[in-house]
């Protein structure tokens, strides 16, 4: 029960909505993007800006109520929203400001990768960010934030000048390499753990409008030898290519042609920032390699190739994940892919493989807290089902799936962790990373108040 005294004196002091369980805007409030997620927090804060996040924290800490952050409500494990917690939900603060003369974007924590990409785009530049437009910047940012434009221009975290934060005890400070640097590195990948970050300062990059982007097409059944190829092909790729290779029963969308709806597809995903031109000469043994039945890689703009897979993850239905790092695609890797992918049920299960390397490998291993700057591919297994029938079983061969990946498995990206202990989120990091992260979380939260998280204790 909340302290009916303490209730009246935020909802007076607060400039956003406080939403308690009564509200008739409850129920719509408390949902997140994964519908296999239903949670009931005790009360929604959803702030307007700093000053509420203040509020909202220190109204935790009064009320002793576990304290869960969301901003896009993306995270597909659930850490924005709690059973009888307060959710800070920052969804409502949606500034953004594009510098054109300095590059420079300042994000407030409510927006998502498609708002920020439409001002930045006005001016032909771009933040890295991820690949759903209704992902939230915060906590893909906070993360380390891999998308189509990560081998060129490195992660957003890479891109990152400063950040406003709100800290533990309700204290505002600002985090640079300059101002609080130690609170910078770990919030570079070390996720929600050492405060709510209410503003982001990125550096934007030169892009232009248009890139060279969109997927080809094979026949699943000759996901082997694709992988074989593709393997080879990426080998010695600039910087300038990114790609993700794709599984799934394509999906009736109008860039797939007709007669491939529902039919188990093998296709990479090619984005080419750079001139257009060398893209397609680097591109041409791919789109020859084979029989390929469908090509729909053409120039286009970022802004639509951005939202290109948004109608493959549509909010509220189920969704789960496991994912793991690899050094290579070797040839029993390849054959465990394309067996296990053969084994798709759902028309909606689609899971991607990430290319990596390029700037994100060559930025020092130590500047920031993200861990996997030397992973070759990044495996994100997922599933998807409209509702619960069929969940369960699609869950299943995801978890065997990565299984039968064990022998390989290396790193793993902290954005695509489920909720799976503590050695899982420490091998996000390595051992030293991870044990200079709980020194931090020593300092800035020692007694672990953001919890609700992929959470670092501090003991």
């Amino acid at each position: 029960m909340l302290d009916e005294a303490a209730l009246a004196e935020l909802q007076a002091s607060f400039r956003g909505q406080v939403v308690p369980t009564t509200d008739p805007s409850y129920d719509t409030h408390r949902k997140i993007w994964n519908g296999s997620i239903d949670r009931h927090p005790a009360l929604i804060a959803r702030c307007a800006g700093v000053a509420d996040v203040i509020t909202a924290v220190k109204f935790g800490r009064k009320t002793e109520l576990p304290v869960a952050v969301r901003s896009g409500g993306h995270s597909f494990p659930g850490l924005s929203v709690a059973d009888d917690a307060l959710m800070i939900d920052l969804s409502p603060m949606k500034g953004v400001r594009v510098d054109p003369e300095k590059r420079t974007a300042r994000v407030q924590a409510g927006v998502l990768l498609g708002e920020l990409d439409r001002e930045t785009q006005a001016f032909g530049l771009a933040v890295p960010s991820g690949i759903v437009t209704h992902t939230g910047v915060a906590g893909l940012t906070l993360g380390g934030g891999i998308g189509w434009i990560q081998r060129k221009h490195g992660l957003s975290v890479d891109q990152l000048v400063s950040m406003d934060v709100v800290t533990a005890d309700g204290d505002f400070v600002k985090a640079s390499a300059d101002e609080n640097p130690d609170l910078f590195w770990g919030l570079c990948g070390g996720g929600g753990n050492f405060g709510i970050v209410t503003e982001f300062e990125f550096n934007c990059v030169p892009l232009g409008t248009q890139v060279l982007a969109g997927p080809i097409f094979w026949p699943m059944e000759q996901s082997g030898d694709v992988l074989r190829f593709y393997r080879d092909w990426v080998a010695d790729a600039p910087d300038e290519l990114m790609t993700i290779v794709v599984h799934r029963k394509a999906p009736p969308l109008p860039f797939v042609p007709q007669e491939l709806h529902g039919k188990p597809v093998v296709m990479v995903i090619v984005c080419w920032v750079g001139e257009v031109e060398e893209g397609e000469k680097f591109i041409k043994p791919l789109r020859e390699f084979g029989s390929p039945i469908a090509d729909v890689c053409m120039v286009k703009p970022y802004l639509t190739h951005q939202a290109m897979l948004d109608p493959s993850f549509v909010p509220g239905r189920f969704y789960y994940f496991k994912s793991c790092d690899v050094a290579e695609l070797d040839d029993e890797i390849i054959d465990i892919t394309m067996e296990r992918s053969l084994q798709i049920n759902s028309p909606l299960t689609s899971f991607p493989i990430w290319q990596m390397g390029g700037a994100v490998s060559r930025v020092g291993e130590d500047e920031t807290s993200f861990g996997g700057r030397k992973a070759a591919f990044t495996y994100n297994i997922g599933c998807c089902t409209e509702a619960a029938d069929g969940f369960n079983e699609e869950r299943q061969w995801v978890r065997d799936f990565w299984s039968a990946l064990e022998p390989w498995h290396q790193t793993v990206y902290v954005n695509f962790l489920d909720n799976e202990g503590e050695e899982r989120i420490r091998a996000a990091y390595g051992p030293e990373k991870y044990d200079r992260l709980k020194a931090l979380k020593r300092e800035w939260d020692p007694d672990n108040f953001f919890r609700i998280n992929q959470n670092i204790p501090p003991d």
